[in-house]
């Protein structure tokens, strides 16, 4: 059967001679459809039924808008009717014919006979028959609670209105920071990195920090590591581990870069107070090494939060615009042990109720974690579920008119596994104005408010990696202090086994221009929002965790002019985090 269109609503509509108002009705339709897992021709048939109860009510969004309310409740005793008729037919059935039937319908599994045809209908863009024999709903997905619940809240949030603008998206500037000359716009070719081209954006690195340092902490030059010295000296270098084992107190070693000698030494940390300190961070130590062999550090000079704004002056705006509401969600979009997407089709169901400006969709659509797809129980390709799901996000939220802004991740099965990870390839919407393809990681420039995005769970691989003590904060403000001020959407030194880092392309696109307004972290780890040296960082969650309901975020962003001091005040309104 065809895919549900706007050309498919407007043959069936054609079929009755139902007059509707404009071509933004096709649309609510056609976003009703998909939500409510229905096809044109059901959709036409419920609207024919429902408008003769109503006097033949002419077709508008507002008379939709109460379509879908009250059609659910006059759909019951139609459904309860077909079940009493099924029951009456299995009484009559033969054995073998019997248990067949009531196989459909064990204890663990107690959806209505009518629900489960309309979720295994091969017309619906994302039928779990397409994609894999097992067509079960997730039964603890939809048993879940606190749907809608508020799980964090930050800034004004109370009398706070979560919709956009009164013209849908209309006037909203959204673009890439770098610009598309200078931005990571295409696949490119990975696997031919040689260790002196790595060695050489590490040593760039260590000198671009270095000269911030050296400048903020007035010092006069920074002395070779393995020079044995009897007075104090600063040195600079790259943190990292004796081992392969993870760092320690007792394991860490400074690389210097080759103007300071390029070797390694021992750091002692019992003298220092407090520290924070992960492999592959910058940093400039102060201490004692008489020997050459060991530096007994007194003093840890880091990156300053007061650098981190290095390009703010750079951007001018004209005015300041009205608030953006954004939406957030990050992937998996489907239940663990189901392919059905529910939860996808759930978000829907909140974009086109809340009606937000932008819709940051952050991946995997297509997770490679994902049981049925480990155990190859799949009959589509990745690509084939991969474009279901996008062209229902983006025929879904059509009425709405909301920018759609989609990053790939690497755990997205279909796409390309390395790091930074270029865009998706949708040559189908290349021409849709809403749809908006971005690498991971990017900086967006929002109505004047700039958003860094990543979809890559640096959080939970710093959280393994990074020491510390007597520092008084908790790990997460940490860990985004050290993103910020190492200017780096990944400063993790080596990185984690299952990122396939390409340092070229890290070096031109995975490096922060300025320290964003908000930053966007999705992360295994629990949600939160976080106010870090000026920076709003949002953990949004996962859409789903495992076999249950995740969280989403939404955001209120807005430019607004600096205080009477001349400091800089915070373009992010209010923030929460929700279940969905």
């Amino acid at each position: 059967m065809a895919l549900v269109t706007g050309e498919s609503l407007k043959a069936e509509l054609g079929t009755f001679d139902i007059p509707y108002q404009d071509d933004s009705v096709l649309d609510k339709m056609v976003a009703q459809c998909i939500c409510n897992r229905i096809q044109a021709v059901e959709m036409v048939h419920e609207w024919v039924a429902y408008s003769t109860t109503k006097n033949g009510v002419l077709l508008t969004t507002d008379t939709l808008d109460h379509f879908d309310h009250e059609v659910p409740a006059l759909l019951i005793p139609l459904i309860e009717a077909e079940e009493e008729e099924e029951n009456l037919l299995d009484a009559y059935s033969t054995p073998a014919k019997g248990s067949q039937k009531r196989a459909l319908t064990t204890p663990e599994h107690p959806h209505s006979k009518r629900s489960a045809a309309l979720l295994s209908s091969p017309g619906l863009l994302l039928s779990p028959a397409r994609f894999s024999p097992s067509t079960t709903p997730s039964q603890k997905y939809s048993q879940r609670g606190g749907k809608g619940e508020v799980a964090v809240s930050f800034g004004v949030v109370q009398g706070t209105r979560w919709a956009s603008r009164k013209n849908l998206g209309a006037g909203v500037q959204l673009q890439l920071l770098e610009g598309p000359e200078d931005s990571l716009g295409c696949s490119y070719k990975y696997m031919f990195q040689r260790l002196r081209d790595v060695r050489n954006v590490l040593t760039e690195k260590i000198e671009e920090l270095g000269d911030d340092l050296r400048n903020h902490f007035n010092i006069e030059e920074f002395a070779p590591v393995s020079l044995p010295a009897q007075d104090s000296i600063t040195v600079l270098g790259q943190v990292c581990c004796d081992s392969n084992g993870k760092l320690n107190a007792h394991s860490v070693l400074l690389e210097a870069g080759p103007e300071q000698g390029g070797q390694l030494v021992p750091v002692d940390l019992s003298e220092l107070k407090e520290y924070s300190l992960f492999p592959g961070q910058v940093v400039a130590l102060e201490g004692m090494n008489t020997t050459g062999k060991k530096l007994m550090a007194s003093k840890l000079c880091e990156v300053s939060d007061k650098l981190t704004r290095f390009l703010h002056t750079h951007l001018s705006y004209h005015s300041i615009a009205e608030p953006v509401n954004i939406l957030v969600a990050c992937g998996p979009y489907a239940p663990s042990d189901s392919l059905t997407f529910d939860p996808l089709l759930d978000l829907i169901n909140v974009i086109v109720k809340d009606h937000p400006d932008v819709c940051l969709l952050l991946g995997p659509f297509v997770d490679s974690k994902h049981e049925q797809i480990e155990k190859a129980q799949v009959t589509e390709t990745f690509e084939d579920i991969f474009s279901r799901c996008i062209k229902s996000i983006v025929d879904g939220t059509k009425s709405v008119g909301c920018h759609l802004v989609f990053v790939p991740s690497q755990r997205d099965i279909h796409h390309h596994f390395i790091y930074p990870q270029p865009p998706f390839t949708l040559p189908s919407l290349s021409k849709d104005q809403r749809v908006t393809l971005v690498p991971d990681p990017c900086t967006l420039l929002i109505d004047g408010v700039t958003l860094g995005l990543t979809s890559t769970d640096i959080l939970f691989h710093m959280s393994a990696e990074e020491i510390s003590c007597g520092t008084g904060s908790d790990r997460f403000s940490r860990i985004l202090k050290h993103m910020l001020t190492q200017r780096s959407y990944y400063p993790l030194y080596p990185p984690v086994e299952e990122v396939n880092m390409d340092y070229e392309k890290f070096q031109s696109f995975a490096q922060m221009p300025l320290t964003p307004d908000v930053l966007v972290i999705p992360s295994e780890l629990r949600y939160f929002v976080k106010d870090v040296v000026g920076c709003v960082c949002v953990n949004p969650g996962r859409l789903t965790k495992g076999q249950v309901g995740g969280t989403y975020g939404r955001l209120l962003i807005q430019r607004r002019a600096g205080a009477e001091d001349g400091s800089r005040v915070s373009p992010c309104l209010a923030a929460q985090v929700v279940k969905i």
